[in-house]
């Protein structure tokens, strides 16, 4: 992360940024059909950044038949797999090349510090565009033991067009997790950005045209979900769905598939991660610290936040202590300001609801031990300090509902299966952590653990070469990263070829 510029640097250069605010459709970019407009809006501030295209079923329609008619040309679907690697590795280089203005862009519009956007969101972004566009012309297909006179070939081929719906708390990350598989696959694809969060999505558009990809095989549709979205979810067209977002709205993208062209569908739908806190863990200033990092990172407003700290009732006590400690370091702050930790909540009733999780907290008899309140109130951002409730029951709403805010909730437990019970007490199942200095208790709590990913002795959603996706409530589908992501971004057809058939006399 560059650490050469202060936040008055880059509020002079958020003055000069200049955002592109229409649809990417085949190519050109143009306005919504209709001439509709949303804004977007800085959650540090709640100032207008920008009026938006907003579009509906029209310019779905659209982007799914531009979609559609550059597969069929094949320029890109047929497309040697070294061609698309190329293309795709020049689209990682002039992201990287824009790296400070999209992260600059993403930071005003999402209310993530800057900070993390240049040392995590766009640098992760970059490898996985690399990852998948270097897999390109590695993934092999098969040829399956048959008899001597036949000859039986498994093949991946691309699923067609596929409709990618990112949420509005990694907006340009989440992009390359879609984008990366696949357009490496030979997809063509159209995106819906999140309404509140498009302005790095259609960016990414003017690059991707740059990088030399043919017109219409990436193309951008913002706008609201109920109709962006409703309308790519029930689009006979569309052959695959991936979604990030919440565990609502992915249930209707699986009654739109239904309702139409039993379209595929992968969804990622949060979590409510724990953090298990074994007796024998060491070192517990790390542990904390490590507890404050799934807790607080971007705002809480992560799918895999460790939002449970489950701890053994001998060490909680000095734990709690730490982790207040290793809270108070997590600085709220002006996003653009580079020391700033903790940013602004996505928009204001995203924080009332946030602020009515913890009223409700203490309500049901929670111990609120560490902030609990909105902060920064003369800013007009949305702003709530980071929280922690201590004696907390599985039964609590706190413990129990998925909050996306900054917000700890501290149980306890006395014998181990007792704590692996609580942390699998729950209809999510997506991340987790445990912590201790035993590697029997380690590899036995890791297979224990319903959750799709299960690290040890810190906190990490790991990189881009191994899966991300939950089990339980928390995934439908497929994986997110890894060589499986390819999966579901393509198709497996068998060839069966019967030798000698050509000239036989009864053929």
């Amino acid at each position: 992360m560059s650490m050469d510029k202060t936040l008055q640097d880059y509020q002079r250069l958020a003055v000069g940024l200049d955002f592109e605010t229409r649809a990417l459709i085949g190519g050109r970019f143009v306005d919504a059909v209709s001439g509709q407009r949303l804004d977007t809006v800085n959650p540090a501030t709640g100032a207008r950044l920008a009026s938006i295209a907003s579009c509906d079923t029209a310019d779905v329609d659209q982007a799914v038949g531009a979609a559609r008619r550059a597969f069929d040309r094949g320029d890109w679907s047929r497309a040697s797999p070294k061609h698309r690697k190329k293309v795709l590795l020049r689209l990682a280089d002039l992201v990287e090349d824009n790296l400070e203005t999209l992260a600059l862009m993403e930071s005003l519009d999402s209310g993530k510090p800057i900070r993390d956007a240049l040392s995590a969101d766009l640098p992760d972004m970059i490898d996985s565009l690399r990852w998948h566009a270097e897999a390109a012309d590695k993934l092999y297909d098969q040829v399956a033991p048959t008899a001597p006179d036949v000859v039986a070939m498994i093949v991946r081929e691309p699923v067609g067009v596929v409709g990618a719906v990112l949420p509005w708390n990694f907006p340009i990350y989440l992009a390359g997790w879609k984008i990366g598989p696949s357009l490496a696959s030979g997809n063509s694809i159209v995106i819906k950005p999140a309404e509140q969060t498009s302005l790095t999505a259609l960016m990414l558009g003017r690059l991707a045209l740059e990088a030399g990809l043919p017109d219409g095989v990436l193309n951008i549709v913002p706008g609201y979900g109920e109709t962006v979205g409703q309308a790519m979810g029930r689009h006979r067209d569309i052959d695959c769905v991936s979604f990030t977002g919440s565990g609502e709205v992915g249930r209707l993208f699986l009654k739109y598939s239904a309702e139409s062209n039993l379209k595929r569908v992968v969804l990622e739908c949060g979590g409510k991660s724990p953090a298990l806190v074994l007796a024998d863990a060491f070192d517990l200033p790390r542990v904390a610290r490590q507890v404050a990092t799934g807790a607080l990172f971007c705002q809480g407003e992560n799918c895999s936040a460790g939002s449970r700290l489950i701890v053994h009732r001998s060490r909680k006590e000095e734990l709690l202590e730490e982790v207040k400690r290793a809270f108070d370091e997590w600085v709220v702050g002006d996003p653009l300001d580079p020391a700033t930790r903790v940013g602004a909540l996505i928009e204001p009733g995203h924080m009332r609801r946030v602020l009515g999780y913890i009223a409700g907290g203490r309500e049901q008899g929670a111990r609120l031990v560490h902030g609990g309140g909105q902060v920064r109130r003369d800013s007009g951002g949305s702003f709530v300090e980071p929280t922690i409730f201590d004696g907390v029951l599985p039964s609590m709403t706190i413990a129990r509902e998925e909050i996306f805010g900054p917000v700890l909730s501290v149980m306890e437990f006395d014998e181990l299966a007792q704590g692996v019970a609580i942390a699998n007490d729950t209809s999510y199942g997506l991340a987790s952590s445990v912590y201790t200095s035993n590697l029997d208790s380690a590899h036995g709590v890791a297979k224990s653990i319903r959750a799709g990913t299960v690290s040890i002795n810190c906190f990490s959603e790991g990189d881009t070469g191994v899966p991300f996706g939950g089990y339980k409530e928390s995934g439908f589908g497929g994986r997110e990263k890894s060589l499986l992501a390819h999966d579901q971004y393509t198709e497996t057809k068998t060839i069966w070829m019967q030798l000698g058939a050509a000239g036989s006399k009864n053929n």
